[in-house]
């Protein structure tokens, strides 16, 4: 079930280093939210807050909340683990385990969460591959090296993957900057069915790809170097790449900046 996401004051470090500062948002259920800005600008370390993975690297913190659907993901009895298999992601570059076969690579979250019964593994493969629009290019194949997909099917491999454990939102790192442009178009085709079960947020430099696949986009910007990121403006995306409200938006989607 889709989940909404409340973000207010939130501000991450890397040691002494602010490198967001003081963003509040709403991310809606079902439902594809962009985030664009130059680069630097925080968007990829905001992505990461929203599912405690931030927190893994030595010396980073956090401030402020993160609501799921009014849970406090930074609460403290709350484990940094089910918050990722509750939000889970999809990385830049495809990352299947690449000693595993596709099945494996498929259902190696359930593995880890303890399930072993064979029947509900197969339905699960079955399932997220045939999400991941996967399933046909590589069911009679399942127990070859998911590493020797082609790179196009290793990122649908690794959205298998992370669909398999039945997370509420689902977040994109730049899933396509190292896809070819079919390889890109069967992503975003996949991204707009996937947003009918999954709440979705997507990093991306391509600014048309925001435009073709996002409801709502959200603009981040920095004042110079060195200072942190902030959240400039978030709208429908229609409205942000037609009509922005605020000059430094209009200035970086025109390209005059970033």
């Amino acid at each position: 079930m889709a989940k909404r996401i409340d973000v207010s004051g939130l501000s991450a470090f890397y040691g002494n280093t602010k490198a967001i500062e003081d963003i509040s948002m709403s991310i809606e259920p079902r439902s594809v939210t962009a985030f664009i800005g130059p680069s630097g600008c925080g968007k990829s370390t905001f992505l990461r807050t929203l599912n405690r993975m931030h927190e893994v690297i030595p010396g980073a913190r956090v401030e402020g909340k993160v609501l799921l659907d009014d849970e406090n993901l930074y609460a403290s009895n709350v484990d940094p683990v089910a918050v990722r298999r509750s939000v889970g992601m999809v990385f830049q570059r495809p990352n299947p385990f690449p000693t595993m076969s596709i099945y494996d690579n498929v259902v190696a979250g359930l593995k880890l969460a303890g399930v072993r019964k064979k029947s509900v593994l197969d339905g699960v493969v079955e399932k997220s591959l045939k999400g991941a629009n996967l399933w046909n290019e590589v069911k009679d194949r399942l127990n070859k090296p998911g590493a020797g997909l082609s790179g196009g099917q290793q990122q649908r491999l690794c959205i298998a993957r992370a669909i398999a454990v039945e997370p509420q939102v689902l977040l994109m790192d730049e899933p396509c900057s190292a896809l070819d442009p079919i390889s890109t178009l069967a992503i975003e085709d996949l991204i707009g069915e996937l947003k009918e079960q999954f709440t979705i947020v997507i990093v991306t430099h391509n600014m048309q790809q925001a435009a073709r696949v996002s409801d709502r986009t959200a603009f981040f910007n920095l004042a110079g170097v060195g200072q942190p990121g902030k959240l400039i403006e978030l709208d429908d995306t229609q409205r942000i790449f037609s009509n922005p409200s605020v000059q430094a938006t209009e200035d970086y989607i025109s390209g005059r900046f970033g």
